[in-house]
């Protein structure tokens, strides 16, 4: 029996919500050892490059067999752009290239932690603002994933300045996206390097 319209889209979005957290295993084989930060900055671009193949095939309709995949990856409102799981790859990959571990690894898991979390909270348009208690919610989620790699590094009072330059910037990629010709710009681009760039700054400030 066919599930009911709502329903559907409730078990779409929470299969999108975890193919969006399984990102967080990116980092995960460099933590363990396994493999160099240049390695999995490497990993990555070969994820932009599969990404940016899958694009291809959906903006020219040759979907076939993949049907089923950008029904779990692709939007509505995507439908005639660059999906948002695309983008995804990218601003991995531009903040694994550009940045140092101890900004990167916090800055990723913004992206693919806080950002289910706070898209669970509240629901909104892509070009509408969220509400403040979400962008709060945000703040607090990123500031903790941020916590553990800036103290060790930074040291305690450095280290709460370093992760909340990096919560801030993410909450605000998150929850106030800028918008270029009246489109907003997907925060799976915005939220790793907005988020690592805020880190370095405030490390680089008070080193």
């Amino acid at each position: 029996m066919p599930l009911p319209a709502a329903a559907w889209r409730e078990r779409v979005e929470f299969e999108r919500r975890l193919v969006h957290a399984s990102g967080t295993l990116y980092p995960v084989p460099f933590l363990l050892g396994w493999i160099s930060w240049e390695t999995t900055g490497r990993l990555l671009v070969g994820s932009v490059a599969v990404a940016a193949l899958l694009e291809a095939l959906r903006l020219t309709d040759s979907v076939g067999p993949l049907a089923p995949l950008y029904d779990a990856l692709v939007r509505e409102y995507e439908a005639d752009g660059v999906a948002g799981y695309a983008l995804y790859q990218v601003g991995m990959a531009v903040t694994a290239l550009l940045f140092a571990p101890v900004f990167a690894v916090p800055a990723m898991w913004m992206l693919s932690i806080g950002d289910p979390i706070s898209g669970g909270l509240g629901e909104n348009a892509a070009t509408e603002p969220k509400r403040l208690p979400v962008v709060a919610a945000m703040v607090f989620v990123c500031f903790g994933i941020a916590v553990p790699y800036a103290i060790p590094e930074f040291g305690p009072d450095p280290g709460v300045i370093v992760a909340l330059a990096g919560a801030v910037p993410a909450a605000v990629a998150d929850g106030l996206p800028p918008l270029i010709r009246g489109v907003a710009v997907d925060d799976n681009l915005t939220i790793p390097p907005a988020a690592a760039s805020g880190m370095f700054l405030a490390a680089a400030l008070i080193a």
